[in-house]
């Protein structure tokens, strides 16, 4: 019985291990292309600028669409040659605002639009889908509702373009309530980790890599080359990425222009954005990655880049699965014949679980604050600790992925921070749109929570402090689902005050 245990523990120990050793190999990839930065083949005079569409796709965003539209409208772009539409999806009074919004913008001599649907089919994808049909622009600069595009946006990725096999221009985020809390400036670490390390690397050494879902400019007939948007996955983007990418076209990523949005500042925010993005993944895997690897022009090092990214969250079910490998050895139940193997299983863990995650994050952030960097530090913990603790609710997406259980597109909620809010810390009032919440979730995650506590705290009893400290980032679960119940607990307060005051009323 033993052998088999350590033969799973060590299967499974292996295979995160690996998604380990490719943070690193990013890391490397990073060092040795960060001065192969992209140029454009040459620049467009102003009297040759191309047509451009701006296409803000919202779904009950009143909060924050008004700051949106006005930093549209001062995109440093010729008017003649912009059309903005308003791809608008809402069910309140977010859609009043948005044509009154659209008749403002036509009275100061832009070419605006609203479009607005009563059948939300395709969600966000079939909004672009529809618009994009009646586009006037040869391209498409696509921005969430969130999103507060510098002037200059157009001016710096259009003239990449000039370079007829160009599809996409995607630019990094920014983060302009980083430091609300803990969540978001966590959140922040690991978008700077995605996009400095991962979406550079990929770009610059010839891999594959994705549009983000905004802040990027696409060229329209690209998109209808490699077939246009499809719903049939929570990541649109990602699958036209792929397939246009498959069909020859190029794309590039501009690691030093950042595009501001807002962050999540609440865990059901986060989770229902996470869930989303992980359960999306894994639909674009099941569908794209034969096609991948059938596929002639794309390169090796592409396929193999593809297959590590797209197969990525199923690494939380490995996590999942270890929680329960780990516990015999941990609480004494199963031990390992020698003591070389200990020291293996524990050193092997701790580089490949922690260090190289550490290291890969650590880098991105010395990339992007070279002055600051160090600053960063403390939070390292709570990365890792996140990074465990989401793993039971990313889980159950990767699960409902597998199965073919079908969801909405859940819009992560809104707050309405502005640029006057960044680098403080502030308090916003609820945006009045909630998260799918669910009780079953987090009370699994606080199980998780108590059963890593008693194992730590006997690790400790026994004087065992390294197992203790390397068991320490499972205590994330306590993380995760502590703040999703107290959110529950504040809701049911909060309908139960308005219950109260309603009868009063009465």
């Amino acid at each position: 019985m033993d052998f088999f245990w350590l033969l799973a523990y060590f299967l499974v120990l292996m295979g995160m291990s690996g998604y380990g050793l490719h943070r690193l190999i990013t890391v490397c990839l990073y060092v040795k292309h960060r001065k192969d930065i992209p140029q454009p083949k040459r620049f467009y005079r102003d009297d040759e600028l191309p047509m451009v569409t701006v296409q803000l796709p919202m779904f009950n965003e009143k909060f924050v669409v008004e700051g949106l539209l006005e930093k549209v409208a001062a995109l440093d772009y010729p008017k003649d040659r912009m059309e903005i539409q308003i791809l608008d999806d809402s069910i309140d009074d977010t859609t009043e605002l948005c044509f009154r919004k659209a008749e403002e913008l036509r009275a100061r001599g832009y070419d605006a639009v609203c479009i607005h649907r009563t059948d939300r089919t395709g969600f966000k994808a079939g909004a672009l889908e529809a618009a994009t049909k009646v586009a006037k622009g040869e391209f498409l600069l696509i921005l969430d509702a969130d999103f507060r595009p510098e002037p200059d946006l157009l001016r710096k990725t259009m003239h990449f373009f000039t370079d007829e096999k160009i599809a996409l221009v995607q630019t990094r985020w920014g983060h302009i309530n980083r430091e609300t809390n803990i969540l978001t400036r966590v959140q922040g670490m690991f978008l700077d980790g995605h996009f400095v390390m991962e979406q550079t690397v990929r770009n610059r050494s010839g891999r594959y890599f994705t549009f983000n879902g905004t802040a990027g400019v696409w060229r329209k007939c690209a998109i209808a080359d490699g077939g246009g948007w499809e719903h049939d996955t929570l990541t649109e983007d990602m699958d036209l990425s792929y397939r246009v990418q498959l069909k020859g076209w190029q794309f590039v990523f501009l690691k030093d222009y950042v595009t501001p949005a807002e962050l999540p500042t609440d865990m059901d925010g986060f989770k229902a954005q996470q869930h989303r993005w992980t359960k999306g993944s894994i639909q674009v895997c099941q569908k794209m990655l034969f096609d991948i690897w059938r596929s002639k022009e794309a390169p090796l090092k592409a396929k193999l880049e593809a297959t590590t990214h797209l197969t990525s969250n199923y690494a939380y079910l490995l996590l999942v699965l270890l929680c329960f490998l780990v516990a015999p050895l941990a609480m004494g139940t199963i031990r390992p014949g020698d003591s070389w193997q200990m020291i293996l299983v524990q050193v092997t863990l701790f580089f490949f679980a922690s260090v190289c995650v550490c290291l890969f994050y650590v880098s991105a952030q010395y990339a992007i604050r070279r002055e600051s960097w160090w600053k960063e530090l403390p939070y390292l913990p709570v990365l890792l600790a996140l990074a465990v603790g989401m793993a039971v609710s990313n889980s159950k997406a990767v699960l409902e992925a597998i199965f073919g259980h079908q969801s909405e597109f859940v819009r992560t909620p809104k707050f309405g921070f502005t640029e006057a809010d960044k680098g403080k810390v502030v308090v916003k009032k609820r945006s009045g749109y909630k998260a799918i919440k669910s009780i079953v979730v987090p009370v699994l995650e606080l199980c998780f929570g108590f059963f890593f506590l008693y194992i730590i705290v006997g690790q400790a009893v026994r004087l065992d402090f390294l197992s203790a400290v390397l068991m320490s980032p499972f205590l994330g679960f306590f993380y995760t689902g502590g703040c999703s119940l107290w959110r529950l607990l504040q809701s049911a307060r909060q309908k139960a005050l308005e219950s109260k005051l309603a009868n009063q009323e009465i």
